[in-house]
């Protein structure tokens, strides 16, 4: 597979670019919201040493992405694309976390649509991993195949602590 893991993508509402050191505190301080982070196994990313962590595994990886308001110009939160060795032809978008002003609406949405448009350029299919206790990032998967249900294919992950559900998207 040969794309850019850190591209810049772009629509009326939001922009997602490379993340970089000089995000950390714009992103800590959408981070630093407890509830963001309620249903996800890792509870403890709205503390710093939390975050940092985070913050640290997301810019070795080479392919985080923050997100930011168009309009106003904010870091609204990140996502980050990766490779996963078992899946050849594919790409895992994950690691996703909005602020909660922009939760409910089209921002999710219309970030996951930009990077998935962008993968499926390179790749025959999109990767999530979710897991099962997490019902809101359940729902916001789903909310994005609603319109094609026979792209999407759910398993139990056998990895990853065997918490996860697989969500896999075809290309159309």
């Amino acid at each position: 597979m040969s794309f850019d893991l850190q591209p810049t993508l772009e629509n009326d509402l939001v922009k997602l670019r490379p993340l970089s050191l000089k995000d950390f505190d714009s992103l800590y301080k959408v981070a630093s919201d407890k509830l963001i982070w309620e249903q996800h196994p890792d509870k403890e990313r709205y503390t710093v040493s939390g975050f940092k962590k985070f913050f640290d595994e997301s810019m070795a990886s080479k392919g985080a992405l923050v997100i930011i308001d168009r309009q106003s110009g904010n870091v609204i939160g990140g996502s980050r694309f990766n490779l996963v060795p078992k899946y050849k032809e594919a790409v895992e978008i994950g690691w996703t976390f909005l602020s909660r002003a922009y939760w409910g609406g089209t921002y999710n949405s219309l970030c996951k649509k930009l990077m998935m448009d962008y993968a499926f350029k390179f790749v025959d299919e999109i990767i999530f991993f979710v897991d099962k206790n997490n019902i809101r990032s359940q729902k916001a998967v789903e909310k994005l195949t609603r319109v094609d249900r026979n792209r999407l294919t759910i398993e139990e992950s056998i990895e990853n602590q065997g918490n996860d559900l697989v969500y896999r998207i075809a290309k159309a």
